[in-house]
């Protein structure tokens, strides 16, 4: 068996509930409102990384996946239970291991004996997946078979088990975490598996400051008790009020130029792109770069979104949809200074129609 932990913040079936309506300037204000309670109850327990934070509630708010990067000991387990706790959400974590398998993860049908009648039949055991918030924790030490067991759920909220398709809880998000490939015992995502994930989320190293308060907190008597802040049906109309943010054209043109500037074969894009860039990123990079901004756009008071908005995502949104060369990588150039170079160039605006 898997080692998984049980169910938390059991909740009723989403199904059950009766759906929360809200007017777009109450949402909105909900929004912003929540956001730096779920800050300031999460601060309770995890130490700095606030743009680690920001990022994994755009996630949620975008109805998308995330995918947390870092060497062992960042607290990135620690983050997304918290967050669980403070979005009320029912939480199940996986450990992936070399030997976790696809039933691990999914379920699988067990015959069971009826002890009236002696009859035995097949009856559907579920799996950790059959939750809110699943924790797929160190997600790459396991084989890509077991890896692809997540793709249905996390693409079209389903579970095919024995040919029956069953619908899971909503909302429903998936937040793994993965150990840097160069490390020993390491699998890499597939492509279409990271292309699922809205974003790839680099958590670094605290500092010294963030590093004395983690030993305070974490060699002594320090406890911390997180309050709900959003149920799961606020979170799912949010997310349709999110939907509604307008995008004005010239961040669409922005959005456009910048994704299909990733791509070697694309018409117009810089030459840098033809030697360093081996397959850039497909259309979910434009789609998750619109819902993402939106958010961001939200938290910071604004109803559209700008060209900040999406500068400010465009790495942790691309930087695992881009395959560098060959070339890029003998020269020690990494994703993030490929977009770093292409925003640079990406024109905007004004200065787009001058051309």
């Amino acid at each position: 068996m898997p080692n998984q932990d049980p169910p938390t913040n059991p909740l009723p079936s989403p199904a059950a509930a009766a759906p929360v309506v809200l007017d777009d300037r109450a949402a909105a204000a909900l929004l912003v409102e929540s956001y730096q309670k779920i800050v300031a109850e999460m601060g309770k327990f995890i130490v700095g990384q606030s743009e680690v934070i920001e990022q994994l509630v755009i996630a949620v708010l975008a109805g998308g996946h995330c995918l947390l990067e870092g060497v062992p000991g960042l607290a990135k387990t620690a983050m997304i239970r918290t967050l669980s706790q403070a979005l009320a959400l029912s939480f199940r974590r996986i450990q992936f291991t070399p030997d976790l398998m696809p039933s691990d993860i999914t379920g699988t049908d067990i015959i069971q004996e009826d002890p009236e009648t002696g009859r035995r039949s097949f009856v559907f055991q579920s799996g950790p997946v059959f939750t809110q918030m699943l924790l797929a924790d160190e997600i790459n030490r396991t084989p890509p078979k077991t890896q692809a067991a997540l793709l249905e759920a996390m693409q079209e909220k389903t579970v095919t088990v024995g040919g029956h398709t069953l619908a899971l809880d909503q909302p429903f998000f998936v937040l793994a975490t993965q150990n840097p490939i160069e490390q020993e015992g390491t699998y890499p995502l597939p492509e279409a598996q990271r292309d699922r994930f809205i974003f790839l989320v680099k958590v670094v190293y605290p500092s010294r400051e963030e590093e004395r308060e983690i030993l305070a907190r974490t060699t002594g008597t320090f406890e911390a008790k997180i309050q709900p802040v959003l149920s799961g049906e606020q979170i799912l109309a949010l997310q349709q009020t999110v939907r509604k943010v307008p995008v004005p054209e010239h961040v669409t043109d922005f959005i456009l130029d910048l994704v299909r500037f990733t791509r070697p074969d694309e018409p117009g894009a810089p030459s840098f792109v033809k030697d360093l860039v081996a397959w850039g990123a497909g259309p979910r990079a434009c789609q998750n770069l619109v819902l993402a901004g939106k958010v961001r756009a939200l938290l910071r008071g604004r109803f559209h979104v700008t060209i900040d908005d999406v500068e400010a995502l465009a790495r942790p949104i691309m930087r695992h949809r881009i395959v560098p060369t060959f070339n890029a990588e003998a020269d020690g150039i990494s994703v993030d200074e490929i977009i770093t170079r292409i925003l640079k160039v990406v024109p905007r605006g004004e200065a787009k129609r001058a051309l």
